[in-house]
């Protein structure tokens, strides 16, 4: 997947979870949760939905790297490359 692609993915999926969330505004370079209602829980829903989408396996200390959706994107890259 291109970075193009993922990014889209990454909003697909907050979407899916914050449907009421305004995603057209997103900064990319700010952490996502100062900019949308996202709790521990919804964090851990975009982890495991990575995960059932693209079988994309992410260890708990590497949480941090999906901060931002620059920093998520950069992060998953390498991941998705063949996908």
């Amino acid at each position: 997947m291109t970075p193009e692609e993922i990014r889209s993915e990454i909003l697909d999926i907050l979407d899916d979870i914050s449907p009421d969330e305004d995603l057209d505004s997103l900064d990319d370079d700010k952490p996502f949760r100062e900019q949308l209602e996202l709790d521990s829980m919804d964090f851990l829903d975009i982890v495991m939905e990575l995960r059932k989408r693209h079988r994309v396996q992410i260890p708990e200390e590497d949480y941090g790297n999906l901060a931002s959706m620059q920093s998520t994107v950069t992060y998953l890259e390498p991941k998705m490359k063949d996908l």
